[in-house]
């Protein structure tokens, strides 16, 4: 059922936001402890501690393909717990880890418990919103998101200056036992009794052939994982830039929470002004602008040294202040037509956006040694083919939905 879209639920939104920033926390707030945590495990080489910012990505891209058939099937809530309980167990791995492979296979099962509130989320979402009125709430969500990775990276900070950097994890164990709390106290069950799917062999592969059966919703996951590769390639590479290629290792918190902020503020602003223009409008808008940024920057900066921090700073800021504009707006025209299998349908998106994103970050990331150009020649490839893509959608045709 379709709720007031003009008077959003406040503590909706902040428990749906709460329930995808574990995932941000998970992420960010180890960035400033990598080559500590490099150090306690044996591992001195920035470009393969990478891997423990994009395998947790990877574990997201394939937990969603269990966790999001099987919400279909029992239910939004118990799929949760399972998520949470597994985020539990592979926190622990991480925390005894004693090398980067173990380390790794414990963030990749970091992601894959993450993945279920992470996926969950928006499938509530669209038991509970539909059209625009779901990208603006989905703005709202993510932009309440977004304050985490602003604070997440100087508060992993002062707890590694302050207990090192096994507290970081004692901290997202506290931080997640507390949103499961608040989760299983406080949100109804949305999955309708109606729409409930039996379990069987068959459920994957009825809901995959049921989401190929859209051509908007092929089209904006694809889109959905070049810009999220791009975006990645920036993540895992960030405290390398700043810290070893700009010598900022104090400042780096903070650059990263105000590059963050910009993505926050845009975000918001697509929640308010996607009601008056519509979310294919401004996320064609974005990604057109997204792309000539970065298209700027490869060629002023072409076999040229690293600009000096601010300009850096500047570009980077205006490339993520589009981003707020195209991430929640794709998702949401995505989600659109198949708002029937809202489960299944959030875990193909993810999965095939992640798994797509994964390499075009790892292939780019091996570059971005000695200078940043190659983050942004990356940046500028992903906004052409997305707007190849996009283009593909001229007239949308009218869609369906439940």
């Amino acid at each position: 059922m379709q709720k007031d879209a003009q008077k959003p639920n406040f503590e909706f939104i902040a428990l749906m936001a709460a329930l995808m920033s574990i995932v941000a926390l998970a992420i960010d707030a180890i960035l400033p402890a990598i080559s500590n945590i490099g150090v306690a495990i044996h591992s001195l080489d920035p470009t393969d501690n990478q891997m423990l910012v994009t395998m947790i990505f990877l574990g997201l891209g394939v937990g969603q393909l269990f966790f999001g058939p099987l919400s279909d099937c029992y239910g939004r809530k118990p799929i949760v717990y399972a998520g949470f309980i597994l985020f539990l167990i592979a926190s622990l791995i991480c925390l005894y880890a004693p090398s980067l492979e173990i380390m790794v296979v414990g963030r990749i099962l970091q992601g894959i418990g993450l993945s279920a509130p992470r996926t969950i989320a928006i499938s509530i979402i669209r038991d509970t919103y539909k059209g625009d009125y779901m990208a603006r709430v989905m703005s709202f969500v993510v932009a309440f998101f977004i304050l985490v990775p602003v604070v997440a990276p100087a508060i992993g900070k002062v707890i590694l200056d302050g207990f090192g950097w096994k507290a970081i994890f004692y901290v997202q164990l506290i931080f997640a036992v507390i949103i499961a709390f608040w989760f299983w106290k406080r949100q109804p069950e949305t999955l309708r009794p109606e729409y409930k799917i039996p379990f069987s062999s068959h459920v994957f592969i009825d809901g995959l052939k049921e989401f190929v059966r859209f051509r908007e919703t092929i089209i904006f996951t694809l889109i959905s994982g070049l810009v999220t590769g791009s975006f990645l390639v920036y993540l895992s590479s960030a405290q390398h830039i700043f810290e070893d290629q700009y010598a900022m290792k104090e400042a780096f918190p903070y650059i990263f929470a105000g590059l963050a902020i910009s993505i926050g503020l845009s975000t918001f602003l697509n929640g308010t002004l996607v009601m008056r223009f519509g979310m294919r409008r401004l996320s064609w808008m974005a990604t057109t602008a997204f792309t000539i940024i970065a298209l700027f920057y490869s060629l002023w900066f072409l076999n040229s040294p690293n600009p000096s921090i601010v300009v850096l700073v500047a570009f980077l800021s205006a490339q993520f202040f589009c981003l707020g504009f195209m991430w929640g707006n794709f998702r949401s025209i995505a989600m659109e037509p198949i708002g029937h299998i809202a489960g299944i349908g959030a875990a193909i998106n993810g999965f095939v956006s992640t798994v797509l994103a994964i390499p075009i970050a790892t292939f780019i990331g091996g570059y971005v040694e000695d200078s940043v150009w190659p983050l942004f020649s990356g940046l500028a490839v992903c906004g052409i083919f997305s707007l190849l893509l996009f283009m593909m959608i001229r007239k949308p045709n009218k869609l369906v939905t439940v």
